[in-house]
């Protein structure tokens, strides 16, 4: 019996990419499966080919390697496709989204998920995603979509609005906080058990626990002991405020909340270990990498080895394939997960796979301190939606408006121009807007 069939949207994100096609072949039942890798950059997608081919010779497995640039064909009968596209790159995109801002003294650190630049660089995701979907009606209407591209709840919210196609989004940072929060108590990962509930990138552990143990105490003594690893300040400062810890990262979650980055408290940046501009250091770092990798890559006597990530897309392949259940955190449309988060929006919960498909547990209702932190970047994700899905140029300055950090820092006649700029900027990547 033949494997399924693996599409892979944005497959030249190389490093990302050798991730999840050594995950996907770790899996013996997976090793018959077809992997097509699509992008529209053809040098990059000819990096990523020698990677799977490699990986699939050192596996030992028997999967078929297909390449191409066509979408339409990419698509074609596929079981799963993965999305991992960063619409407008780097530069033009990412760049314009933090110079622009800066001009009105408004600083980010990552700029992907909320703030004014995750608002745009949903309105700029969301139209291709849309176009994606479209093809995948038509070609695949059975195909299980796994999206990995941020931003996450605004990208999956507008898909589910707008299509039928069953999706799933989905992150690393539950899992890896887990680990994180492990190393810093003391206590192997492997022994824990939690239980975590929110929207992606603002999602808490309800419960940490090992063998009935509460371990939460353990993790304000790292607090109490002065113990607290100075990238991870903020988080520990909102489990002191709010009792819980938060899955994403400091550097992210301090640009979903108007409390640690004003321009006029540079006492704050510093207090709190906050890397402004982190995303674009990030981002020249890699491609002054790239060549360098590129070249490890592509040397005919140098093998690829591959350990098993823990990222969920793969696992979910398999079990949907084999039966064999897995739990993992998936982002999907709050149809009755979550009583006191908006209907309809996209929230982050367990889900149970297996041959029946991805499976979302019903969390009840959050803490409400919680879940009332979480309606404040729920309304952003909302009103760019509305502007994404209905072209109305309105809801972009209420997203921004409305925008915790944004609004610490500017007022109205500020976030009007701001988005005003913003939008001349991007040009040809916001040509509904225009």
């Amino acid at each position: 019996m033949a494997g399924p069939k693996i599409t892979i949207i944005g497959a030249g994100s190389t490093v990302f990419a050798k991730n999840i096609i050594g995950d996907i072949l770790s899996f013996p039942a997976l090793g018959g499966a077809t992997i097509t890798l699509f992008d529209i950059d053809e040098e990059r997608l000819a990096t990523s080919e020698i990677v799977a081919r490699k990986l699939n010779e050192h596996g030992n497995a028997d999967a078929t390697i297909e390449t191409t640039t066509d979408r339409r064909r990419a698509l074609d009968g596929a079981d799963y496709a993965i999305c991992m596209i960063q619409v407008a790159g780097y530069k033009p995109g990412t760049e314009t989204d933090f110079e622009t801002p800066k001009k009105y003294g408004l600083r980010q650190t990552i700029a992907d998920t909320l703030g004014i630049g995750g608002i745009m660089r949903g309105l700029r995701t969301i139209p291709v995603l849309l176009e994606i979907a479209r093809d995948m009606e038509d070609l695949c209407p059975d195909v299980l979509f796994l999206n990995y591209v941020n931003p996450m709840a605004i990208n999956c919210w507008a898909v589910s609005c707008a299509s039928k196609i069953a999706t799933v989004g989905l992150c690393h940072s539950v899992q890896g906080t887990a680990r994180e929060l492990a190393n810093d108590i003391g206590v192997p990962v492997e022994e824990i058990t939690y239980r975590c509930a929110g929207i992606n990138h603002m999602a808490f552990y309800l419960t940490f626990a090992r063998d009935g143990e509460d371990l939460y105490p353990r993790i304000r003594q790292v607090v109490a002991d002065d113990r607290v690893p100075p990238g991870n300040r903020v988080r520990y400062e909102m489990l002191k405020r709010t009792g819980y810890f938060v899955t994403e990262s400091s550097e992210h979650f301090s640009e979903y909340v108007p409390w640690f980055i004003k321009r006029d408290r540079p006492d704050l940046i510093e207090r709190y270990n906050i890397p402004l501009d982190e995303y674009p250091r990030r981002c020249e770092r890699q491609i002054a990498r790239w060549g360098e990798l590129r070249d490890a890559y592509v040397a005919a006597e140098q093998p690829i080895l591959h350990k098993r990530t823990h990222e969920y897309a793969a696992p979910i392949i398999h079990s949907r394939e084999t039966g064999e259940a897995v739990v993992v955190y998936g982002n999907v449309p709050n149809h009755g997960l979550i009583n006191n988060l908006p209907e309809g929006c996209c929230v982050e919960v367990p889900c149970l796979v297996d041959c029946n498909g991805v499976q979302p547990t019903a969390i009840g209702a959050l803490p409400p301190h919680l879940a009332a932190m979480m309606q404040t970047n729920i309304n952003v994700q909302a009103l760019t939606v509305e502007a994404a899905l209905t072209g109305k140029r309105e809801h972009i300055y209420h997203a921004a408006m409305l925008d915790p950090h944004t609004a610490a820092e500017l007022d109205l006649d500020q976030i009007w121009h701001l988005v005003d700029d913003l939008i001349e900027a991007h040009g040809e990547w916001l040509p509904g807007f225009r």
